[in-house]
């Protein structure tokens, strides 16, 4: 059905489709999304709430800036935390991918939960990649492929188990975590740049309030009507434009068996994890495992915060251990 649904939509988008917009490619950052403007808005709903702060731990190593693929002269870098203990057990390795509407955000963002999630024995990665200032639809999809494939190329050097690598992104990195997931299979989003012979697949997604599809009922993504939206401005065309694009890039689309287990963790804003239920539904015919937490009363940007950063790590650490157990 969802492909027949596909094949209309693209048959649609070919007679009505208008010229690609371009004018959000600024080439300028976007500063608009960060911390400290979270905290200020969230602040004040939730008065007693505590922005989680860098803090070096004394088991973690750290490495930073590291380049992983160079794009003409653009070099797309991530950080590296990882236990300094040497183990003879290789390490989960875990991408995080930060928010903002694939437009604002970086990868600094994260890393208290990067530092956080190494104490407890994994590898983890907080990553850059083009925002829809740079390069729209799927070029970020490109780069976090090509992110993985560098880590899993680099194993030996972190330790780490390039059988147990997870995607984790919040908000838009959460759908991005989700769509690396569900097109762990289909060489049509691996990109042309970085190319390697190691695979870019991920066998655990964690979607921290990401948006599972664009066009479901539950999706807010796509209102024009005041101002253009965070995804309009990704894709270069409003929904009504090419649905068929906006169709494609929702991972409810592409979900099926070789999709790997899923933990959602999400806020009380119901929006941002649109088509979450259909998809998991999907996950379940498949016999996929998958885990759903939610804070009540809590706000989309939650996992910056306390009272609820400490439970979001004991719930990744939870999941995780079950889908990687040890035979």
């Amino acid at each position: 059905m969802k492909n027949s649904f596909l094949g209309l939509c693209l048959l649609f988008t070919a007679t009505t489709a208008q010229a690609q917009m371009t004018s959000g490619l600024t080439g300028k950052v976007d500063t608009t999304f960060s911390n400290a403007s979270a905290y200020r808005q969230a602040v004040k709903k939730y008065p007693t709430i505590e922005l989680v702060q860098e803090a070096k731990l004394p088991t973690v190593k750290e490495k930073r800036n590291i380049p992983y693929c160079k794009l003409g002269s653009r070099v797309l870098a991530l950080d590296a935390f990882y236990p300094k203990k040497n183990s003879i057990a290789k390490l989960p390795a875990i991408l995080i991918i930060h928010g903002g509407g694939w437009r604002s955000g970086n990868r600094q963002q994260h890393i208290p939960l990067a530092q956080r999630l190494a104490g407890l024995g994994y590898a983890t990665f907080t990553v850059e990649y083009r925002l829809s200032t740079e390069a729209l639809y799927p070029a970020a999809v490109h780069d976090l492929k090509a992110a993985v494939r560098f880590i899993k190329a680099h194993a030996k050097k972190f330790n780490l188990d390039t059988t147990k690598v997870t995607a984790l992104g919040f908000s838009a990195g959460g759908e991005l975590a989700a769509f690396m997931g569900v097109t762990n299979q289909n060489p049509a989003f691996e990109g042309e740049s970085c190319q390697g012979k190691t695979g870019s697949q991920v066998q655990a997604v964690i979607d921290l309030d990401g948006t599972l599809s664009f066009v479901h009922p539950e999706s807010g993504e796509g209102n024009d009507s005041k101002n253009i939206s965070a995804a309009t401005y990704w894709f270069g065309y409003p929904k009504k434009e090419n649905l068929a694009l906006w169709q494609e890039a929702s991972p409810l689309t592409h979900v099926g068996k070789h999709t790997p287990p899923f933990l959602f963790i999400n806020s009380s804003v119901d929006r941002m994890h649109a088509g979450r239920d259909d998809f998991r539904k999907v996950l379940y015919q498949h016999s996929i495992y998958s885990e759903v937490h939610s804070f009540p009363d809590s706000p989309h940007t939650f996992p910056l915060f306390n009272p609820w950063f400490e439970p979001t790590v004991q719930f990744i650490d939870d999941f995780l251990k079950k889908v990687f157990a040890e035979e």
